[in-house]
């Protein structure tokens, strides 16, 4: 194929990770790119997220195990699960559509869907690292998924053997075998009914990683518009012609929509609606004690709680929780303090804990969990939608960046 006739002028909205990994996979080949976000490169979902790239453990938040544990998600003072109802359809509509997705046929299929993109992605994302040798704090030291009952154990050991169905490589571990692979949780041995372990696991920090994109996709010649609000589409029905700008109309051959929950109401403006409600999660960021038992190396998940602890050189990040309270950005001292009690309780000799850094972000999900790729009926056949990637947005966004190269060869050809 000849590279360069297939060239093409593509302008991505949104310099998230999803967007940064669109723009990356679009310059490898060949094509012109804008990039154009309203802020930084990752100062969105991107900066703080919980750093985990989960390639092999990917169950959706929408399952059938949340019927029973909604009582207590909803109304627990302590619960990691929050719902502020408002006199927002949008988020009625989200929330009808995510009960009606936990099923456990849902739960296979996109639990089947995702495993496939996330290997694509794990390909993806390490070529790019070898190719850029962005320095991002990554490892690979594994994963451990903590479960503090035997009932929930058992369900994630049903999981687990559909999983490994599926390629991934797991074990079922009990709590003394979890300290034999990270001795930090020692003190925690009593409170562990058992784990699933996924050695391949990786962790890197997101925001490094957006910033080491954005140096290397500018020496490859990448145009960078930031600091500028989209305001709009230009369409003519069949095409974009243009993306509106607070400094000017950008003309491009094809557009990307990555601009997470900021996609909706673009999309909404060219009469498509986006099944994408933004799911609220938070991180504390501490720095890791220098004993080197006594902060973790290896990622680890407390299930019951919905956070993630991953090392990341000498910090160590807290997050998580899930909060569907419309597009509120606010940073609640006690949410910050329940992710520092928790890292207390769990790795009490981890940091002092002292806070670097306190964020909270807007992950753009979905109700079955699936983002949103390519082309949609109805919409302009030059517009690529790359969103709805929730909690996942770092593990699986070279993935789909991929998968946005064969529509837009499809289109040239055409």
């Amino acid at each position: 194929m000849n590279r360069a006739a297939n060239t093409q002028a593509v302008v991505v909205l949104g310099a998230g990770i999803v967007g940064l990994a669109s723009a990356w996979e679009l310059a490898q080949q060949g094509h012109k790119v804008t990039v154009i976000d309203r802020a930084a490169s990752g100062a969105g979902a991107s900066r703080a997220n919980g750093a985990q790239l989960s390639y092999s453990y990917v169950q959706p938040l929408a399952d059938a195990s949340i019927w029973r544990q909604l009582p207590k998600l909803l109304l627990a003072s302590d619960s990691p699960l929050k719902l502020r109802i408002q006199a927002d359809p949008a988020q009625w509509a989200w929330g009808l559509s995510f009960l009606a997705a936990c099923r456990n046929d849902v739960s296979r299929a996109t639990t089947e869907t995702l495993l496939a993109l996330a290997e694509r992605s794990r390909a993806a994302f390490d070529a790019m690292l070898s190719a850029s040798q962005i320095a991002c704090d990554f490892s690979a030291t594994g994963k451990l998924v903590l479960y503090a009952n035997q009932e929930s154990f058992v369900a994630a050991q049903r999981q687990m053997l559909l999983q490994r169905a599926l390629g991934s490589v797991q074990e079922a571990v009990d709590a003394r075998r979890c300290v034999e692979i990270e001795p930090a949780l020692e003190r925690q041995e009593a409170r562990i009914a058992g784990a699933i372990y996924t050695p391949s696991e990786c962790a890197a920090d997101c925001f490094k990683v957006c910033a080491g994109l954005e140096t290397a996709l500018r020496a490859r010649g990448v145009r960078f518009m930031l600091e500028t609000e989209v305001t709009g589409l230009v369409s003519d029905g069949l095409q974009i012609r243009a993306a509106q700008t607070s400094t000017g109309d950008i003309e491009g051959d094809a557009f990307v929509l990555a601009m997470a929950t900021g996609s909706v109401p673009l999309a909404r403006s060219i009469g498509k609606r986006l099944p994408v409600y933004p799911l609220k999660g938070y991180s504390a960021t501490v720095r890791a004690a220098t004993d080197p038992f006594a902060a973790p190396h290896v990622s680890v998940t407390d299930a019951a709680r919905k956070m993630v602890f991953a090392r990341l050189g000498d910090r160590l990040r807290i997050a998580g929780m899930a909060e569907l309270v419309g597009h509120d950005n606010s940073v609640p001292d006690a949410r910050i303090e329940t992710l520092l009690a928790a890292g207390r309780e769990v790795f009490p000799r981890a940091s002092d804990y002292a806070t670097l850094d306190r964020w909270a972000g807007l992950r753009p999900a979905t109700p079955t969990g699936l983002p949103i790729v390519g082309r949609l009926a109805g919409a302009p056949e030059n517009l690529l939608f790359n969103t709805g990637h929730g909690a996942l947005g770092f593990t699986l966004a070279f993935g789909t960046a991929r998968a946005l190269l064969k529509p837009l060869q499809e289109r040239r050809r055409a």
